[in-house]
């Protein structure tokens, strides 16, 4: 399997200021850039992700979104969503993310990715956007994207070939976890076979919601 980089993108030092009660600020309004990017354990160099604490680190990396579902939501809300609008860093075509294999690796650039887990939408997302309701309606498509963590550094560049170079057997796929996570938390069980894929700092979380869920027959 294979597909194509569309479009490399980072938020950089320029932080969106969102409006609320109080002075918000986040990284999700990404621009795709030129050349080559160096990619670091951690995410792209110039990128930001502004609350670690739900945002990058080992296992969110890297996110990537595909361009079949940007022209998805372009139909929807008749508008254009270029390259980075959903916060993304990779804008891919050719490659269904959505059946992404949680543990499959990506070979792009002169790096070694691999694929760990859903992207759940925040309020600041829907606030980017201007669209109200926006995430309850992502949540209701679930094209949620994938996370990515970096097993190989390198560099990545526009034009770059996406080309799947290992694909895990068990056979869980980003949407099964979104939809475990979200819209039919009753399947969770279902994702066990996929939580040694998932980033760190939830590993341990839904490992255990999914022994309580499979402990109380639920």
């Amino acid at each position: 399997m294979s597909g194509r980089v569309e479009a490399v993108c980072v938020s950089g030092s320029d932080l969106l200021p969102l409006p609320d009660r109080r002075p918000n600020r986040s990284g999700i309004d990404k621009r795709p850039v030129t050349g080559r990017v160096a990619v670091g354990r951690l995410g792209l160099d110039g990128d930001v992700q502004v609350n670690r604490r739900y945002h990058g680190g080992e296992g969110q990396a890297v996110y990537a979104y595909a361009q079949e579902d940007a022209d998805w939501w372009s139909a929807e809300l008749g508008r254009e969503l270029p390259a980075g609008r959903f916060g993304e860093n990779l804008r891919t075509t050719g490659l269904d993310l959505t059946g992404a294999v949680l543990g499959e690796r990506w070979r792009v650039g002169t790096t070694l990715l691999e694929v760990t887990d859903c992207r759940i939408p925040c309020a600041n997302f829907e606030r980017f956007w201007g669209v109200p309701r926006l995430v309850k309606r992502f949540t209701a498509r679930g094209a949620s994207g994938a996370y990515l963590r970096v097993l190989e550094t390198g560099d990545v560049g526009a034009g770059d070939p996406v080309e799947v170079v290992h694909r895990p057997d068990h056979g869980i796929t980003v949407g099964q976890v979104f939809r475990a996570y979200t819209t039919e938390k009753h399947r969770l069980p279902e994702i066990a076979p996929a939580v040694a894929h998932l980033p760190l700092r939830t590993r341990d979380k839904i490992a255990a919601r999914i022994a309580a869920r499979t402990a109380a027959g639920v």
